[in-house]
This record gives C-alpha cells, structure tokens and sequence, in this order.
C-alpha cells in the first residue's frame, strides 16, 4: 500500500488544490471521504485549516481522516510512520476542542486518534492514554448520543482493558492510580459495542469488533452470526475490504472447531 510520507502530509496545505474557500475545501474532503480517498480528502481538511487556522470543523476532520490514512499502514515496518501521524492527528484534535468543547465530535476526534495509537503500544503506555480515551468518547455520547463512532469507542476500551494482564492493570492502579480503568467489564464492552452496530448496522468494523469481544466471552454462536452479517455488507471504509478478509478466516477457525483462534485472530487484526 502506499504511503504518503509525513513531510508531505505536513506540507499538503501548500500545494494548489482547485477548491478556494474554506467551505469549498470542505466540501470537496468531504466528498472524498464518501469514496474513500482518504488521503486526498485530508489534503482539503488540511488546505481549509491553512486557510482558517481555527476552525473547528476543519481541525476534527483532518484528525478523523488522519486516522484513516494511518490505519491503513499495517505491519510493524511502518509503525514509526504511523505513530507520528496519530500524533499529528492527537495536534488537530486538540485544535478542534480548543475551537468548541461543545461539540461530540472534538472528543471524538481525540479519542479516536489516542485510541488507535494506544493500540500500537504496550500495555503501561496504553494506561497513560487510558483515562483521556475513556472520558472523551464518554464526553461525545453526553453530548451526542446517537454517536455510534463514540460507542465503538468506549466498547473497544472496556474491551482492551479487561485484556490488560492482571500484573498491568495492577501497576496502573498502584503507580498511576488508574483505579478507574476497575469500572472496565465485559458487559459494558458488550452493551456499548452492541450499540454502537444498532445505531449503524451497516458499520463493517462495530460488527467485527463486537464479535471478537463475543467470543472473548464465550458467545461463539453470537460471534458467528455478526461475522456473516457484515460479510455482506457494502464498503464504507478503506479498511473494510482487509476486515471482511479477516472476518472469513475468524469464520473458517469457528467452523473447524477453532474458536480460540479465531479471538486472537481477531485481537492481532
């Protein structure tokens, strides 16, 4: 796959783009994000924020597509690449809620952006990102809570930190005094994921992440039926292509009788 190295990422706003106006930059990322081209569509985000350094939409737009564009590196060799633009992303983040912390999407753009880099990381310095993951999507679904993205979120977190090992979530409580990430369960990763795909049903990844934590619970047969639902699904995500290959193989373990691997398929993917 290719990538866009971060120089020129940084430096897009430079290059001509045949938009004009803030609106018109927009606009045109937004059009590009409906057909999945992520990197051109942060191109316009990134224009409209050279245009108008404060604008709030602009900000949580180029932290949202930043994260989709660095989602698709995949493999330990870009790691570096991919970290640095989450980090960038965590910058527009910030922008964008400095702009309006009225707003759910500021915080989601935030979490969104520290929860995909948090993934890249062991487990203590997940703990360091924990708590701003955890009360940010918390945030966007007070203020939105018809936010599915934001549900996912919270989901993905009880989820991850329920996989934490006993000894890490014992040194986040004693060393960091992390004692909040104790109100972490399966349950609640469950409920907050299953709303998360009631609210978007045609959402490839809130399916394959609910089955994934499914089958961390036992819930093999639940996990099977969200594998096939989203099989069939249309494409709304660059990703979404790569989840449904990863889905057919969870599917293929669970058939040969293999459910165990299909979960730590589904955690590694």
């Amino acid at each position: 796959m290719r990538f866009v190295p971060l120089a020129a990422l940084l430096l897009a706003a430079a290059v001509p783009l045949p938009a004009q106006t803030v609106a018109e930059h927009l606009a045109m990322g937004d059009s590009l994000r409906r057909t999945l081209q992520s990197e051109p569509a942060l191109r316009h985000y990134q224009e409209a924020l050279a245009l108008e350094p404060g604008s709030y939409e602009a900000s949580w737009k180029a932290a949202r597509e930043i994260a989709d564009v660095a989602k698709q590196l995949l493999g330990d060799s870009l790691k570096t690449r991919r970290d640095s633009l989450y980090s960038l992303g965590r910058t527009y983040a910030d922008a964008a809620l400095k702009a309006d912390s009225t707003d759910a999407n500021g915080h989601f753009a935030l979490a969104l952006v520290l929860g995909r880099l948090s993934r890249t990381r062991g487990g203590k310095e997940r703990v360091r990102f924990a708590r701003i993951i955890y009360d940010e999507a918390a945030r966007a679904v007070q203020l939105d809570s018809t936010h599915d993205a934001a549900w996912h979120i919270l989901g993905a977190w009880n989820a991850e930190v329920r996989r934490l090992s006993g000894f890490t979530r014992f040194f986040a409580k004693t060393l960091f005094g992390a004692g909040f990430m104790s109100r972490a369960t399966w349950a609640e990763a469950v409920k907050d994921l299953e709303r998360a795909v009631t609210l978007n049903p045609q959402h490839v990844y809130h399916r394959l992440e609910l089955a994934g934590v499914y089958l961390d619970v036992g819930e093999t047969a639940k996990a099977t039926e969200q594998l096939q639902a989203l099989a069939g699904l249309p494409v709304g995500d660059p990703m979404d292509p790569y989840y449904q290959r990863l889905s057919a193989a969870a599917l293929q373990d669970i058939v040969s009788g293999h459910a165990d691997d299909a979960r730590d398929r589904l955690r590694k993917g």
